[in-house]
């Protein structure tokens, strides 16, 4: 397996308080990696971190072997835009753009495509995520799980080489939740790597590999392998899981 991502001896500190201390892990071509902890583990820190969006104290973030832990702003801001796609709590679209032009906005900004690609790509990632029908509304006017399947077809139209979600289904419904990570898993089974941080279990369920995070360091990983939608098979990872985060004192 071809390694996309790898975190070396990453630390994080905030004046004389530290955050994260000598991360070390790597993340392989098409998995998906669910990221857990206490609060105040360090879990959105170390997402923040490696996608460059805050700056580790120490330590290197390789995308694809390249070193991008000390890249320029504009350039690491590039990086973000063309290689990595992002999925927050909250959807954080431009109140005054509809569903669609959220969408397209960072394709037409990274100009990879022609508009008209971007467009048609936008029209494939929102009939796949069953919002076509409220496209050109407003986003005060559709729901909450709409505007979460907005946000990861944003975070989908530049094509990353891996998808990021701080606690995505945070504010959501459980069926909602099961909808946004059904799509989410969908994603993945086509080849994007995936990286979440979450606090729910049945979301983290969905990942093939749980690293769970204490006072700054990874203190276990869990395999669960490839997520089967089988039910009786998801109710063993369920189980699994719950077992494994018990004996880290979650």
């Amino acid at each position: 397996m071809k390694t996309i991502l790898e975190v070396q001896n990453l630390c994080k500190n905030y004046e004389d308080t530290k955050v994260l201390n000598n991360i070390n892990f790597k993340v392989d071509e098409g998995e998906f990696i669910a990221i857990m902890g206490q609060s105040g583990s360090g879990k959105s820190t170390l997402l923040y971190s490696i996608s460059g969006m805050d700056r580790p104290t120490k330590g290197n973030v390789l995308l694809s072997g390249k070193d991008i832990s000390n890249l320029e702003d504009e350039k690491m801001a590039e990086v973000r835009l063309n290689k990595m796609g992002f999925i927050f709590q909250n959807s954080h679209l431009l109140k005054n753009l509809s569903i669609r032009d959220n969408i397209v906005l960072p394709g037409f900004k990274s100009a990879k495509l022609l508009r008209d690609e971007i467009n048609q790509h936008a029209d494939k990632l929102m009939e796949k995520t069953g919002i076509t029908s409220v496209a050109t509304h407003d986003i005060k006017k559709v729901s909450g799980g709409q505007l979460q399947r907005a946000a990861i077809c944003r975070a989908l139209v530049n094509q990353p080489d891996i998808l990021f979600g701080d606690e995505p289904t945070g504010s959501l419904n459980s069926s909602t939740t099961k909808e946004v990570m059904d799509i989410i898993n969908a994603i993945n089974r086509e080849g994007t790597t995936v990286m979440i941080v979450t606090h729910d279990v049945k979301v983290a369920t969905r990942a093939g590999r749980v690293i769970f995070l204490l006072d700054g360091n990874i203190h276990d990983e869990l395999l669960l392998g490839k997520y089967n939608e089988d039910e009786n098979k998801s109710s063993s990872r369920e189980k699994r899981l719950f077992e494994w985060l018990e004996k880290q004192g979650f």
